[in-house]
């Protein structure tokens, strides 16, 4: 019982932080949205700084998830990237992009386990993704994997910067997926790029 209380309070928590931040979502808010009382959500959280820990925690671990999941299903790596652009769209959309700026400023902890989460799985999956595609000849032969998967992923950050993407003048989905067909369309092959158009007219006529 104390495990899906914790993961109910965690669900809760994201509610409010994917609406309004996190800075702003005091723990009254969050146990009034919950239904319950402060004192049963610090039974189980110390504070509002744990909360968030463990929440980045679980949802780096489910996205490692999908991130394999996503490969096994795809049979190519331009289906694995067209099918993790979709999965991206379905967080982007729901997200406040106020949360990514919270986290980096105010919640080291949460904020370190995500830079860890990035350099030890992210990097070494768009690495790997990039070298099956030179060996299927989607990918250009002569790039860089291992330059370009850092150039990627720090790119996906660099989108949430509200330093150059104020995110009063920037749809945040939209600066990621300008973003993500540059970089797509760049490491490709003419093989790559055809069947690209192919997926891409798929998803455009569903």
């Amino acid at each position: 019982m104390s495990n899906v209380q914790k993961d109910r309070i965690l669900e809760g928590a994201e509610e409010l932080f994917f609406k309004a931040g996190i800075r702003s979502v005091t723990m009254d808010e969050i146990a009034r949205h919950l239904g319950m009382s402060k004192k049963t959500i610090y039974q189980f959280y110390r504070d509002k700084d744990d909360i968030v820990s463990a929440l980045i925690q679980k949802r780096l671990e489910e996205d490692k998830e999908q991130m394999c999941g996503i490969a096994g299903k795809s049979s190519n790596v331009m289906e694995e990237m067209i099918n993790m652009m979709k999965h991206s769209e379905e967080f982007f959309s729901k997200v406040n992009p106020i949360l990514i700026h919270d986290l980096q400023k105010y919640y080291p902890e949460a904020w370190q386990l995500f830079q860890t989460f990035k350099a030890n799985v992210v990097i070494d999956s768009m690495q790997q993704i990039m070298d099956r595609g030179i060996e299927q000849g989607y990918v250009r032969e002569d790039i860089d994997t291992k330059v370009m998967a850092r150039m990627r992923v720090w790119q996906i950050e660099l989108g949430f910067d509200n330093n150059v993407y104020p995110h009063n003048e920037f749809n945040s989905w939209k600066v990621q997926l300008q973003f993500l067909e540059h970089f797509i369309y760049g490491i490709c092959t003419e093989k790559g790029y055809q069947i690209l158009q192919q997926y891409k007219n798929i998803l455009q006529h569903n």
